[in-house]
């Protein structure tokens, strides 16, 4: 399966509460698409923030999904002000608050 390009990689799932990262959060971003490089800037800011583990980009409404994790609320809460906030070109933003984790399966039947 390595051989034809169906597995990518191995990789470590990290227990990010174990690790003291109590807080996620998924952030449903609209981009200002009046400036052409938009996509480009904001995504090159949102990987420089270290609490940012995960971004996608989506058409639609949403142009972009951020997952971030902080500590407590107040790390949040400094985090969203001083990083969040700070991030170029956005129009608007939503944040989503992850109470639980359902279902959470990469692996497939084969």
């Amino acid at each position: 399966m390595r051989s034809a390009g169906i597995l990518r990689g191995q990789r470590a799932v990290i227990n990010w509460r174990a690790l003291g990262y109590e807080v996620e959060v998924s952030l449903r971003v609209t981009l200002d698409k009046t400036n052409p490089r938009a996509f480009d800037e904001f995504t090159a800011a949102a990987r420089l923030v270290p609490e940012v583990l995960e971004i996608q980009s989506f058409l639609g409404r949403v142009d972009m999904r951020l997952n971030v994790i902080a500590r407590d609320m107040a790390h949040y809460r400094d985090l969203y002000r001083d990083r969040i906030l700070a991030l170029p070109h956005i129009a608007d933003l939503e944040a989503l608050m992850h109470l639980s984790e359902i279902k959470s399966e990469e692996s497939l039947p084969l």
